[in-house]
Formats: C-alpha cells, structure tokens, sequence
C-alpha cells in the first residue's frame, strides 16, 4: 500500500476530531440537532484551518442515518460512501479550474434532480472567490431559492473578493488561525500514535512555523520524519530541514547591530548561507524576534503571549533593555518592508544585507523614525572622542608634570641654602586682585585646567582664601589633586607674590553657599576671553 501523508491519514472524520474552531463546531453540531440546516454557508478563513474537512464532516451529518449529537455515526452506508468519495450526493467543485459560466448551469441543471438516497445534495465549491463575474451570476438564482434538499457549502481564502450578493444569502463562518498551543497538542498525539520520539521544542517551532495552518504543520512534520526516518525527532533536525534560524542567532545579530559591528553581521550572515538557511523564513522570524522585544518593552506580564523558555526570556529581557523603543520600531519597519519584498526576490541575500547596512548606519537612511538614532549615534561619538582628548590630555598633563616636579626637585637640592623665604599669607584685596586679572591666570595654566575652570564660580570665603565652584563633582575632584593645586597656587604667587590658600567644592556641595560669589565679568566690567592653544 502507498505512503498516505500525515494531513491526509489523519483528516478529521467528525466533529469531534477537530481542532481550534469549536465556536463553528458547536453551532453546526446545534442546527443538525435541531434540524435547523441552512440552504447556503460560506467558510472563510486562511488555508489549513479546516474548512473543506469541516463540510465533509457536516455533509456526512446531514445524511447520516443514525447521527450522534450531531456527529455522523460513520457506520451507515451513507457515511462509508461519502468517506469513500463515491457518494452521488456530495459534490466537490474546485472553483479554481470551473470558474466558468457553463460549469454554474450544469450545477443549477443538476440540483433539479432529487438525491437518489440520503436526504440531501451537497454541493461543496472550494475557492469559490475565483468564480467569473458570470459564474456568480448564474449561481446567484439558484442559491437564492434553492430546492429543500440542496445544501450549498463555499469555501474561500478571500472572502472580500465575494460579491455582496452572494455573501448576503449565505450564513458566514470565519474560520481563525488555529493557536500554536492547539497545534503543538495536535502533533504531540499524533506522533504517539506513529511512534515517533520528538522532542517537546521541536515539535513548538513545527506549530509556530506554520502560522495557524494545521494542514502546514502537518506537512512540515511529514518532511522532517521522512529526512531523519528511524531517528528522535530534535531541535536541530528541524532547523536542518526547514532551514530556519536558531534564536541565539538573533540575540547576537542584534547585539552586532547595535554595536554598529557591521563586518561581525556580515560573518554572521555568510555563516547562515553556509549552513543552507532560508532567507525568508530567517527574516519572519527575526521580526517576530523584534516584536517580542517591543512586546517585553511594552509591559512586565508578556510571558504567556510571548510563548518562549525561561531561558530565552531571560535573555529577552536583557536585550529589551539594551535598545530604545524608537530603534526597536525602526527595525521592525526595516524587516517588515523586506519581508513583502523578498519573497519573490531573487538575490534574497543582497536584500538581507542592505537591511542589516540601513540598522548599522543609520545615516544612510531618509525616514523621519531614523533621526532619533543619528542624533543618539552623533552623541555617543562625541562623548567617546571627548574621553579620549580628556585621557590623552591629562597623560600629556602628568607627564609634564612629573618632569617639571624632577627638574624643580634637582634645583631644590642644589639651591636648599639658596631658597627664598616664604612668602607671606594673601589678604582679601589680595584675593579680589587675582580675580580681576582672572584671565591672565587661565591663560599661563595647562589646557586641561583651563577646561574645568572656565566654567567655574569664585568665591570668597574670607581669610584671604579663593573659593573655586565647578559645574561639575568630575571637575572638582580633577581640580582637587594635589599636583593641579600646586600649579594653581604657583602661577597666583608668580602674578600676586602671595602664597593663597585655595578652597575647591562642586556647585551641588558647596561648603560656602552662605558667602556671596563674585561674577568675574561684572568685577572687571568686561567680557572674558579664554585663548585656547
């Protein structure tokens, strides 16, 4: 006997074999035990979910000799025939191939004739939104009043392509996505019952890859048992064959992404082409990658709509807070608009890798959503660059430091006889003096301390002692040093001959709030300025 594929062996054959559409289940289930059967019903909803397996179910039904609340008994010559295929009272049309006008009034000649047994003709078009304009036309008398014993059951994936005058004398059953729970549930069973060994994870991602269709996740664990026939079904072997991505890919795609790493993307992306990835299906799974992020940004209890380990929530969680929301939307924008385009793409690879460019530089993009992340890069580049102008400037500093305190350490101990009394304490006038010839001060100083002290306040704590206030805590604990203080106190003794105490406190901690500062413009009556080297 030939193979039979897993869809097929397994295809419901009463209601209460189906899966995930129970709101269609019991209504259907409640008008057959009422004998309240409609003339005409319209099954939409996306491929798998079970339309055509549900109007089989309900053609048995209705022609049952003994149903079951509301299930066909299976038994009855009846339900053996229309299993079968043979039955002359189940007609299956497939709309896609007889979308003519000729193939509607051979229908409407047809449901003339009463059935020969059983209580009524079933008539199950499939796809019927591919009818011609006058194919529904001719349809449009005969469904409208049709003989008692006629059931008319459409099926579509695109029910707006219905003409209104069709869908308002149908009853419409939309159909949902069937959840990754219910297909996972699904495959469990029925891998037991084919005695096949799989791993719980493995059998997730078969759910999650078909996307609500239980005939696709049916399809997709037929070709992996078939690819590792005899062998446990894992993780791995599913990736393999379905040439899907593991999510630690992700993480670190993301993570090289959002260092601007843009040779470390490329690697990873040649890696993916080397193990034989699919593109498409990598880049429908990086954006729901991405809209798990958004979703953990959004609110703390996300845990069951995200549907992932511990593990891997754990590590979402982390990255949610490493990226901003606005950088998060824009790449969800990014790998939305490429999956409308890579699907019938035919260099896929070009497309993934021009997208990862657009994420690592956001310059090259035009979007108004990307302005936020050039400005944030532009400021991280400063920052980094003003680091490393601080870094080299206080070596440069403690360099010449050092040697200046060499050179002056020989000359002390050459001149010890020879050294000059000390010179005397600084008066307040003393103090009021260094600050109206404050700029010439700066000027003989080094850089570095230019830079802290231009935007500092002076003081006057009285006892002929000079307050200097940051802006900054980094400021004052610069200007606090020992070497730098020295170096203040000997260009101050060079221009005043007085040896002044000097007082440093940042602007949020100041020990003198109570003393009045002086405004060095408003002292000398004239508008500083600074010469930079």
């Amino acid at each position: 006997m030939s193979y039979m594929a897993l869809y097929r062996k397994f295809r419901p054959s009463e209601f209460s074999e189906v899966r995930g559409q129970d709101h269609i289940v019991t209504t259907l289930k409640n008008q057959i035990k009422a004998e309240r059967i409609g003339h005409a019903y319209l099954f939409c909803g996306t491929r798998g979910t079970g339309k055509t397996t549900i109007a089989k179910i309900f053609a048995k039904a209705v022609n049952c000799e003994h149903p079951v609340d509301g299930n066909p008994c299976g038994t009855c010559a009846a339900c053996r025939s229309i299993a079968a295929g043979t039955s002359m009272n189940v007609i299956e049309i497939d709309a896609a191939s007889n979308n003519g006008v000729d193939n509607i009034r051979e229908i409407r000649e047809e449901v003339a004739y009463s059935p020969t047994e059983g209580k009524y003709k079933v008539y199950i078009i499939d796809e019927v939104h591919m009818l011609s304009i006058g194919a529904f036309n001719a349809l449009l008398k005969t469904l409208e009043e049709p003989p008692s014993y006629v059931i008319f059951i459409l099926a579509t994936t695109e029910v707006h392509k219905i003409p209104v005058t069709i869908l308002s004398r149908c009853q419409r059953y939309d159909f949902r996505r069937i959840t990754a729970d219910v297909i996972a549930d699904r495959l469990r069973e029925l891998t037991e019952r084919e005695g096949v060994q799989t791993e719980e994870k493995a059998l997730r991602y078969i759910a999650r890859a078909a996307d609500g269709s239980m005939r696709d996740a049916l399809s997709l664990l037929d070709q992996c048992i078939a690819f590792y026939l005899d062998q446990e079904l894992t993780y791995e072997h599913v990736l393999d064959v379905l040439g899907a991505v593991d999510t630690e890919v992700y993480s670190r795609l993301l993570r090289l992404t959002l260092s601007q790493d843009l040779p470390g993307v490329m690697e990873q992306i040649e890696e993916l082409v080397v193990q034989g990835r699919e593109f498409s299906q990598f880049v429908t799974d990086f954006t729901w990658y991405l809209r798990n992020l958004l979703l953990l940004q959004t609110s703390d209890n996300m845990e069951d709509v995200l549907d992932v380990s511990a593990e891997n929530l754990k590590r979402l969680r982390e990255e949610a807070r490493l990226i901003e929301p606005d950088t998060l939307m824009r790449y969800i924008r990014i790998f939305s608009e490429l999956g409308g385009q890579i699907r019938y793409a035919s260099q896929k690879r070009v497309l993934v890798e021009v997208a990862f460019i657009k994420l690592c530089r956001p310059a090259m993009e035009t979007n108004t959503d990307v302005i936020l992340d050039r400005i944030r890069i532009l400021e991280q580049q400063f920052e980094e660059s003003m680091a490393e102008i601080a870094a080299g400037g206080a070596y440069l500093y403690q360099n010449q430091t050092a040697q200046m305190q060499n050179t002056a350490g020989k000359a002390m101990q050459q001149k010890e006889s020879e050294a000059p009394p000390p010179a005397p304490e600084a008066l307040p006038e003393d103090v009021r003096a260094v600050v109206k010839n404050w700029h010439n001060i700066l000027n003989r100083l080094h850089p570095l301390l230019r830079t802290y002290l231009k935007d500092a306040q002076l003081k006057d704590p009285g006892g002929g002692r000079l307050g200097i206030v940051t802006a900054t805590p980094t400021g004052e604990a610069f200007l606090k040093e020992e070497a730098h203080l020295r170096e203040i106190r000997n260009v101050i003794l060079q221009d005043t001959g007085k040896n002044m105490e000097i007082l440093v406190a940042c602007a949020g901690s100041d020990p003198h709030k109570e003393v009045g500062a002086i405004d060095i413009e408003q002292v000398i009556h004239t508008e500083i300025e600074y010469e930079d080297e």
